[in-house]
C-alpha cells in the first residue's frame, strides 16, 4: 500500500507540481486547497506526512500545524512547511510551531523528493 501524502495548498500549479513528482515517486498524494477544514481532512485522511503552506485563505499555516500538534492522534505526524517568503522570522516560526522541516518556494524536484523521503523514510519504508 503506497504511503500517502495530504498537502494543504492553495495554488493550483504547487498543487499539480508536488503530486505529479510524488506520484512518480510511488506517494500517493490528496489535496486539501485551503484552510478552512484542513482539520478536518487531515484526521480523515489520516497520512502519513502533512505538505502544508503557511499563507492560506481563511486559516494560516501556522494555526493548522498548531492544531496538528495540539492533538495527541496526530501530534507526532510529519510536517513540512512550505512558504513563499524564506525571512529567518519564518523559518523560526515554524520552528517554533513544530513544524519538522521548512521549505522556501520555488523548490526542485529534487529538494522535494528528499525531503519527503528524509520526513517519512520513502514509499516503500514500514508504516
Amino acid at each position: 500500500m503506497p504511503r500517502q501524502v495530504l498537502l494543504i495548498e492553495d495554488e493550483p500549479n504547487i498543487i499539480e507540481a508536488i503530486s505529479f513528482i510524488l506520484s512518480r515517486d510511488g506517494w500517493q498524494v490528496r489535496s486539501h486547497a485551503g484552510g478552512a477544514g484542513a482539520m478536518e481532512a487531515v484526521r480523515t485522511r489520516r497520512p502519513d506526512l502533512i505538505i502544508l503552506d503557511v499563507m492560506l485563505p481563511d486559516r494560516s499555516g501556522f494555526e493548522i500545524l498548531g492544531d496538528i500538534r495540539a492533538d495527541p492522534d496526530l501530534g507526532a505526524t510529519p510536517v513540512l512547511m512550505l512558504t513563499a517568503r524564506g525571512q529567518r522570522k519564518d523559518r523560526d516560526m515554524a520552528e517554533r510551531a513544530g513544524a519538522s522541516r521548512f521549505m522556501t518556494k520555488p523548490f526542485s524536484n529534487g529538494e522535494m523528493l528528499e525531503a519527503v523521503r528524509a520526513l517519512a523514510g520513502g514509499p516503500d519504508a514500514a508504516s
